[in-house]
């Protein structure tokens, strides 16, 4: 398992300290840059992941976002080989929160994106990565997890909207999919339902 580091010193929100969360597990990887400046941050998107997939429990997906991934360890390690991406957060099944970008920072976990009229999600979301594989159910941890981050991320930046990456990527991503509970989140969250996608609002 990758080392996790300390976040750095405090100052202002006792829940933040220059964007790392004080729950979360901080474990920095090298796959950040700099938001365009001026830039709001006030999206959250959610995605999903397994390494491989469908499988839980190891290390492989802190290993993948710190570039630290043994591409030999397993044949489907060859398809993504030499991938470097990051996300600000991730999810495990037990609901253990890590973190490895701070959400000052551009995180690369959209890609290609848009979302209502804005291109390049990238620069004004932060990514929350839950532990588990497109369409399957999530554990309840995770939810609980997922609401008091998304609570905490809305008290220390503007958010106005949350999608998925099938969202903000249509027909080049599907998570975190049909699996994924809108509903439930919504109900914990007890947000205005116009900061969610259409297709999650009709539900």
């Amino acid at each position: 398992m990758p080392t996790t580091e300390e976040a750095p010193p405090a100052s202002g929100d006792a829940l933040w300290r220059a964007g790392w969360y004080r729950f979360a597990k901080a474990l920095p990887s090298p796959n950040f840059g700099p938001r365009p400046q001026g830039a709001q941050i006030d999206l959250i998107v959610l995605h999903s992941i397994s390494l491989p997939p469908g499988e839980y429990g190891g290390d492989e997906v802190q290993r993948l976002f710190t570039n630290r991934l043994d591409w030999d360890a397993h044949p489907y390690f060859q398809a993504i080989r030499g991938l470097e991406v990051s996300s600000h957060f991730y999810v495990r099944r037990n609901g253990e929160l890590w973190q490895f970008v701070s959400c000052d920072d551009r995180a690369w976990h959209a890609g290609v994106s848009s979302w209502r009229g804005r291109e390049n999600c990238n620069d004004y979301s932060i990514g929350i990565e839950l532990e588990g594989l497109e369409g399957q159910p999530f554990e309840e941890p995770q939810y609980e997890t997922l609401a008091s981050l998304c609570v905490a991320i809305a008290q220390h930046f503007p958010v106005g909207h949350i999608a998925g990456h099938e969202h903000v990527a249509p027909g080049r991503k599907q998570d975190p999919g049909a699996g994924f509970d809108w509903r439930l989140l919504r109900e914990q969250l007890g947000w205005n339902p116009q900061m969610f996608p259409e297709q999650v609002i009709r539900r």
